[in-house]
């Protein structure tokens, strides 16, 4: 017999996990539509050539690739290396995320979209990572995106929406860190390796977890020396406020024409005063995010530090993206948040609401079938005043029906026997608090929507 399992870095979600992980996803969805955005889906696979060389080497790694069918035997003998197997075996994946197939997308269908275009995504994505807790290889993420505007205002905007998400979720202690990929470039620019940019910001995005010293070994490694890697440090180790650290930046990246420019960027994100928000964002100059396609203000939404989950979002501007597929000139920026991660901090916080867990509210126990044809009409009145019922479907002991709603958490049982019967009336249980009532059949609507 061969005992079931599911693969490594994945989960099943039980019926209360998935009625959480809605709440979560309602809230987010009616954010992004209180804010204009549209709703898009795009298949779970993608051509290798939509992905490749996207995300990063790092990120080419962790794609999941998909054989495809044929004769494999005899496309294998054909390879020269691993690469050209890799390309002859597999020429699909399955999508790292949502900000490339949107791009996809666009380019796709730029004659039948609007722009700018504000979309919104909610769908899983695939990643090859070691798991642990808070990295799954499968898990959802929710994206909203702008393309077709250069205005900052959309940053504005997108900050403003992690910031309502979150508070509207009932978390508190959340960060916001923002920085721009154009300061990082004039690092790399200062240092005289601007060809290096990529090497410098996979390092530096591993701050947090590899310390400091880890970050100068892995620069080391990259090819970077001890005078450039001297430089970074310096640069790493700015500390005090927004203003106080934008003016030691501009100080020693005064050279750089690309990173006064992103310190102009977010100067009007950050201290216009346009942003009436319940967290202020905070200027992190360490901040990386080591995927090659953003270009201007990246964003990240830390958890609170109480859990030791790390970013629960993310994303930034990406100006060049479409013109990976033949489209330039199209701006884009965009957010993602890290549904399950989201769902960690909720659970360890503490933070559902009880009625996150209910379904049914009212179950109608069976005590003979003589009572049916009664408690059909009844059901459907309730359910047409959405009140979420059902009729236990077997003749059993009543102990038992009482274990199935309490197991469930049903919050009212309804009975109906011969006793009932005579007198038109239907027994009502608050399975909460243990009180039980007989009231009149046609007042049972209106008794349970005062209750409920």
């Amino acid at each position: 017999m061969i005992k079931p399992t599911i693969p490594k870095g994945t989960r099943d979600f039980s019926p209360e996990i998935v009625r959480r992980r809605n709440y979560i996803f309602q809230i987010i969805r009616t954010v992004f539509e209180k804010y204009g955005f549209q709703p898009l889906e795009t298949p779970a696979m993608e051509d290798m050539s939509t992905l490749t060389g996207k995300y990063g080497e790092e990120g080419d790694k962790l794609m999941f690739r998909i054989l495809d069918n044929g004769d494999i035997i005899e496309k294998a003998k054909q390879a020269k290396d691993n690469k050209e197997l890799s390309s002859l075996l597999c020429g699909k994946a399955l999508r790292y995320d949502l900000t490339i197939p949107f791009a996809r997308y666009v380019v796709m269908h730029q004659n039948e979209i609007a722009f700018p275009f504000k979309r919104y995504q909610i769908q899983p994505v695939w990643r090859a990572d070691r798991p642990q807790k808070g990295r799954y290889r499968e898990f959802y993420q929710c994206d909203a995106d702008i393309v077709g505007s250069d205005s900052l205002i959309n940053e504005t905007e997108l900050l403003s929406i992690y910031d309502q998400v979150f508070s509207s979720l009932g978390i508190k202690g959340f960060e916001l860190r923002v920085n721009n990929r154009k300061i990082l470039s004039g690092l790399a620019e200062m240092i005289g390796r601007p060809e290096l940019l990529t090497d410098i910001t996979i390092a530096i995005d591993k701050l947090d977890k590899i310390g400091l010293e880890g970050v100068k070994n892995e620069l080391e490694e990259r090819g970077l020396d001890k005078i450039s890697i001297e430089k970074i440090e310096k640069f790493l180790n700015i500390q005090g406020g927004g203003e106080e650290k934008l003016a030691q930046l501009q100080a020693l990246l005064h050279d750089s024409v690309t990173a006064q420019k992103g310190m102009e960027e977010l100067k009007e994100v950050l201290f216009s005063g346009n942003i009436p928000l319940q967290v202020k964002p905070r200027l992190d100059q360490t901040l990386a995010r080591g995927l090659n396609y953003y270009t201007g203000i990246i964003i990240e939404a830390k958890a609170p530090a109480a859990v030791k989950i790390g970013s629960i979002g993310g994303g930034g501007r990406y100006d060049d993206l479409t013109g990976l597929f033949g489209l330039s000139g199209i701006s884009g920026v965009g957010i993602s948040f890290g549904v399950d991660r989201i769902y960690d901090v909720l659970e360890e916080l503490n933070l559902f609401p009880d009625v996150v867990q209910q379904s049914t509210q009212v179950l109608f126990l069976q005590m003979d079938k003589e009572s049916l044809p009664i408690i059909f009409p009844l059901l459907q009145k309730l359910r047409e005043n959405n009140i979420a019922s059902e009729v236990y479907p077997d003749q059993v002991k009543f102990d038992k029906q009482m274990k199935y709603a309490n197991k469930r958490s049903i919050p009212f049982v309804a009975i109906i026997g011969e006793s009932e019967r005579a007198e038109n009336a239907v027994s009502l249980k608050n399975m909460q608090s243990g009180k039980q009532e007989k009231i009149p059949m046609e007042n049972m609507l209106n008794h349970l929507k005062a209750q409920l």
